[in-house]
């Protein structure tokens, strides 16, 4: 069996990479890409390590939870002892996670790849086999999105979709202030850029699209109204048309507005909203005037940017 060092290393990188990426994922953590990097370089030197005569002390179980302490100090830093703790415990879910999938994928399609001391190999004859390659290169990218993609349904799926919340939106030179309400039947996308729909009420719009286009809206059906806009009106450039399809009606428009971002101020933190479009409502969403804005649950799945005590 001939090793290459280097190709190694760098698969062990890119491995290494993605399990400290779904690690800040899991915690919600804002890490800056270049400790991402250094993060890595860190945990995958432990290749380099293997060939040396250091190797017994670093793949002694006590040199790898050495090892998994420097790797997050480097990532994360250190704030007090039960940040580090959540941490290293949320590293070593993550990895025992992704380790399972690739096993099991490993298992499912019988490729050449294998693990020896914790670090991924393959067979190679020449230059090298294309099916185990197929497999390191798209399964670990496989495995993280699919387990990426379970973690923001789980975390959905949590969210107290009755809780009222508020909302600054920021369009341009406008900054919006609005009452929310988190409603779980709001499942409303663009179905192209699958991006999120919260609905407001028009008359909290009014200072961005302005008196006549406002009236415009409120009278005109959305194809109407859309034609009819004046190509001058400030922010024409923000506007989408989404096809949608209510309760007991055949398939209708929505009138979307692109703001630039959303901050969505919980009970206990300030959440900095994924990509959305603001949908425009032409009648009242609250018949006694408690909330403004109705808000996709998928919303609270951004990044915490504050917490409050």
């Amino acid at each position: 069996m001939e090793i290459y060092l280097d190709a190694i290393w760098l698969l062990n990188f890119c491995f290494d990479l993605l399990l400290l990426m779904m690690t800040a994922f899991i915690l919600k953590r804002r890490v800056k890409k270049r400790r991402f990097i250094l993060g890595a370089l860190v945990a995958s030197s432990i290749v380099l390590f293997m060939f040396t005569p250091v190797s017994p002390y670093v793949l002694h179980p006590a040199g790898k939870l050495s090892f998994s302490v420097v790797i997050v100090l480097v990532t994360f830093g250190f704030k007090r002892f039960r940040f580090f703790l959540q941490n290293l415990f949320s590293f070593y879910f993550a990895t025992f996670l992704m380790g399972g999938g690739i096993i099991g994928a490993h298992s499912l399609l019988e490729t050449d790849s294998i693990m020896e001391n914790g670090v991924f190999m393959t067979n190679w004859s020449g230059f090298g086999d294309p099916v185990s390659w197929l497999f390191v290169g798209a399964g670990f990218p496989a495995v993280w999105l699919f387990s990426k993609k379970r973690f923001e349904d789980a975390e959905a799926k949590k969210i107290q979709y009755e809780e009222r919340v508020r909302l600054q939106a920021d369009v341009g030179e406008h900054t919006l202030h609005m009452n929310g309400l988190i409603d779980s039947g709001n499942q409303l996308y663009d179905p192209i850029s699958k991006t999120p729909v919260m609905i407001v009420n028009i008359e909290k719009l009014k200072s961005v699209l302005g008196e006549g286009a406002s009236g415009v809206m409120m009278e005109k059906s959305p194809l109407d109204a859309i034609g009819l806009l004046d190509d001058a009106l400030p922010y024409i450039g923000r506007l989408r048309l989404i096809p949608y399809r209510g309760v007991g009606h055949q398939h209708q428009f929505l009138l979307c507005l692109k703001p630039d971002d959303v901050l969505i101020y919980t009970k206990t933190e300030i959440i900095e909203a994924p990509k959305c479009l603001i949908g425009i409502s032409t009648s009242p969403l609250s018949a006694d005037g408690e909330f403004d804005a109705i808000v996709h649950p998928k919303m609270l799945s951004g990044n915490p940017v504050k917490h409050v005590s």
